[in-house]
């Protein structure tokens, strides 16, 4: 299972289900994908096929959506 937290640019923000408990974002486009942790401070962790043009506008995109997605996450992995 992987559910989204949003959307936005073409780009989906989700998350795995049987992961590890540091928080992090799968990001997903049709030119590759990226993992980005958000603690301790938001920092790329792996990337596929995406440029670093691409990858700049993904961490800016994460940033802006930092506690949202802290919250999805929290709430979503609640049950551990």
């Amino acid at each position: 299972m992987s559910p989204s937290v949003f959307k936005e640019k073409g780009y989906r923000f989700y998350f795995l289900s049987n992961e590890e408990e540091r928080i992090h974002v799968h990001v997903t486009c049709e030119d590759g994908e990226a993992k980005f942790w958000l603690e301790p401070a938001v920092a790329l962790a792996d990337s596929h096929n995406l440029n670093q043009k691409k990858l700049r506008e993904i961490r800016k995109i994460v940033e802006e959506h930092k506690d949202e997605i802290i919250s999805h996450w929290r709430k979503h992995f609640s049950g551990r």
